[in-house]
C-alpha cells in the first residue's frame, strides 16, 4: 500500500523556510549572508551538516564559538530537544542515507511513497521541523534560511505540506563553478578536515548538471521556486534581494537594504556575525565586504577544460543564459 503526500503536523508554529539550492561554489553563502541582514530573517547555514559537523564534531559556528557551546545554538538545542545530548546523531545519519541522497530523488519526486519509506522520511524530517521551529524561537525571526543546497533534502522537505517552503535555485556559470572546485579552499572551522574537497572539471560538470536539473524538476513538482543567477546577484545585489523578498515574503526594500552600498571601492555590504552551522569560509566574514564577481576562470582555467565543461553542460548553460559567453 502507498502513502499519500502530506504528513503529520509538527508541534509548534513552523517558520517559513527559505531553502538555498544549487551546487557548491555558486554563491549561496554570499546570498545567505545578505539575506541574514534583512529584518525577520535568520540564516542558519547548512542545516544538513548541523548534526555531524556541528553537534558531533563541534565545528565552529559562524560566530567563532564551537557550535555546541555557542549560546544561540545551545538555546536551539534546548528548545528543540531538551539539549544536544538527547540527539542521536548516528540515527539521523542512518535516516539520511535511507532517504536523503541524490539517488532517491526519482522516488521522492513520485506522487506517492511506500509506507516504509514514508515512515523513515517522517522520522528524518521530524528533526528538521523541530530545528527550524527552535531556530525561529531562539532568533525571534519568522523566516529561517537553510543553505544546505542539496536538491535531495529539498525533495524530502516538500513532503511536509504544513511547511511553508520557498526554494531559491542559485545558479552560476558551470565553467566558473568547475574551476572553483579544482582549487583548494581552507575549512578553518575544522581541525581534522582542514580543506574542502576538490573535483576534476568533468566531475564538477556532472554534479552541476545533476543538482541544477534536479532543482528544475522540483519546481515542476509545484514547490515554489525562484531561480537566481550568481552573476546577477553580484552586479545588482539590491535588485536581486528585492526580487527574492517579493517571492519569499521578506522585507527587502528601502531602509531594509541600508547595510549595502556603493563607493569608490565598488559594491559592498556591512555584515554582522551570523550563527551559521556550516558552509563556505565566507560565513565567518564580518564588517564591510566587497561584492564583486569572481571571473578568474576566464584567464586561469585551461582552454581545454573550459571547452570540455562547456560541452558537458551546454543544454543547461543555454537555458540559464550562459551559452553566448566565451568558452
Amino acid at each position: 500500500m502507498l502513502a499519500e503526500a502530506g504528513g503529520v503536523a509538527a508541534e509548534g508554529n513552523l517558520p517559513r523556510v527559505v531553502y538555498l539550492g544549487g551546487l557548491g561554489r555558486s554563491g549561496t553563502t554570499l546570498l545567505e549572508r545578505l539575506l541574514g541582514e534583512l529584518p525577520g530573517v535568520c540564516s542558519a547555514g547548512e542545516v544538513v551538516h548541523l548534526w555531524q559537523r556541528g553537534i558531533a564534531d563541534a565545528e565552529r559556528c559562524g560566530c567563532g564559538e564551537p557550535l555546541p557551546g555557542c549560546p544561540f545554538w545551545r538555546k536551539v538545542g534546548e528548545v528543540a530537544f531538551g539539549g544536544w545530548a538527547n540527539v542521536d546523531v548516528r540515527r539521523i545519519a542512518e535516516l539520511r542515507s535511507a532517504v536523503d541522497r541524490s539517488r532517491h530523488i526519482p522516488v521522492l519526486a513520485a506522487p506517492v511513497l511506500y509506507p516504509s519509506l514514508r515512515r523513515g522520511l517522517d522520522e528524518y524530517l521530524g528533526y528538521y521541523l523541530r530545528i527550524y521551529t527552535a531556530i525561529a524561537e531562539a532568533s525571534g525571526c519568522p523566516v529561517v534560511v537553510d543553505s544546505s543546497k542539496h536538491a535531495s533534502l529539498a525533495f524530502c522537505l516538500r513532503w511536509r505540506a504544513e511547511l511553508d517552503l520557498r526554494v531559491i535555485h542559485v545558479v552560476r556559470d558551470s565553467r566558473a563553478v568547475a574551476f572553483s572546485w579544482t582549487r583548494q579552499v581552507n575549512r578553518p572551522e575544522s581541525a581534522s578536515d582542514p580543506y574542502m574537497p576538490t573535483y576534476s572539471p568533468a566531475r564538477a560538470a556532472w554534479l552541476w548538471n545533476a543538482q541544477n536539473g534536479a532543482l528544475q524538476l522540483l519546481a515542476r513538482e509545484g514547490v515554489p521556486t525562484l531561480r537566481v543567477r550568481y552573476e546577477d546577484l553580484v552586479t545588482a545585489p539590491s535588485a536581486t534581494l528585492a526580487s527574492i523578498g517579493r517571492f519569499a515574503g521578506i522585507a527587502a526594500s528601502g531602509a531594509d537594504l541600508d547595510f549595502m552600498g556603493t563607493d569608490a571601492s565598488g559594491r559592498w555590504a556591512n555584515l554582522s556575525a551570523a550563527h551559521t552551522a556550516s558552509g563556505n569560509p565566507m560565513r565567518f566574514a564580518t564588517g564591510k565586504i566587497i561584492i564583486r564577481s569572481d571571473d578568474r576562470w576566464r584567464t586561469a582555467m585551461p582552454a581545454a577544460q573550459r571547452r570540455s565543461v562547456t560541452a558537458l553542460t551546454l543544454p543547461l548553460l543555454a537555458r540559464y543564459g550562459y551559452a553566448g559567453h566565451a568558452a
